[in-house]
């Protein structure tokens, strides 16, 4: 007999890179189910223009996934708003697509600092929330990626490996305290990250709603691995038991190789120009104070940073 869905009504959400893609759809799918959502983007303007529009009491906030002041300030100011929270959904990342030994350093460093490190920062600090009450649970937005190798994609592949070692880690360490988590696991999904790629043969491109749809699920069930389309699940698990070979000959036959390695660039320019250019911004140097100002700095630095801006959050 199938378990009663555990309810969701009145719980507290935080999810980073809320303001579009799979952020804003798991938003609006958990709103359906009657819990208080905050969103955070790097993105502040628009992480207040979508929670306005997704309506319901819905907070934007400013949210630098890399800078711990800023990640801290995010949640400690959704409790405020919204009271304990019970669900934090750390979605943000980024996806440059090209040859490894093209990818400059600057890159692998944005996409380590953004999909390994915020994931850890964002779970470390919701663990310190969850433990104090014996509950919680932690959704982390990995990839199909994250079970397999894709060319072109090697750091963002190696970033979404390390987000499902490091749930599955969490899990053993804190489960028996009380804590669910879950390990969300889609194939490329219709949203800005994924433009002008192209999708394997016989799988239906998913939609951010089926992905949102998918982790409303896991928190009603309890479900870890949460694959979209569900079916992947069984693809991944077969493609573990054949030899290498065959399983490169069935990847390579369903346009895997491809999907990645022949972009649409005039389909992604404008994704991979607004990666570069919020690199460029969380690079620049920070403006020296006013001369009458400098003391005021000095003293202030002591006890407050102001967070970098990072690459764009979206998974």
């Amino acid at each position: 007999m199938a378990k009663a869905p555990r309810p969701l009504s009145g719980k507290v959400a935080a999810i980073t890179g809320g303001a579009r893609g799979i952020g804003r759809a798991t938003a609006a799918a958990l709103i359906a189910r009657g819990v208080h959502v905050a969103i955070g983007d790097i993105d502040a303007a628009l992480a207040e223009q979508t929670a306005a529009e997704l309506g319901s009491g819905t907070v934007g906030l400013p949210l630098d996934v890399t800078n711990r002041e800023s990640f801290s300030a995010f949640l400690t100011e959704v409790e405020s708003r919204l009271g304990p929270l019970d669900i934090v959904v750390n979605n943000a990342g980024i996806m440059p697509v090209g040859p490894f030994h093209e990818e400059s350093d600057a890159l692998t460093k944005r996409l380590v600092d953004i999909n390994v490190h915020g994931v850890i920062l964002g779970s470390k600090l919701a663990l310190d929330r969850f433990q104090a009450r014996g509950r919680g649970h932690l959704v982390n937005i990995a990839s199909i990626a994250g079970k397999s190798g894709v060319p072109h994609l090697a750091t963002y592949v190696a970033t979404k490996h390390a987000v499902v070692g490091l749930t599955e880690s969490l899990r053993l360490e804190y489960g028996p305290r009380g804590i669910d988590f879950s390990i969300v696991m889609p194939i490329g999904t219709n949203t800005e990250l994924y433009s002008g790629l192209q999708q394997i043969r016989g799988m239906e491109t998913p939609e951010p709603e089926d992905v949102g749809a998918a982790i409303v699920e896991a928190l009603e069930t309890g479900r870890v691995d949460v694959y979209v389309p569900k079916r992947m699940n069984a693809t991944i698990r077969l493609g573990a038991l054949l030899p290498r070979r065959a399983a490169e000959a069935i990847n390579k036959a369903l346009g895997g190789t491809e999907a990645m390695t022949q972009p649409d660039r005039a389909a992604r320019a404008a994704y991979e120009q607004r990666i570069g250019q919020t690199m460029a911004a969380a690079e620049a140097p920070a403006e020296a104070p006013a001369p009458e100002d400098a003391q005021l700095s000095a003293e202030a630095s002591q006890s407050e940073t102001s967070p970098p801006i990072s690459a764009p959050a979206s998974s």
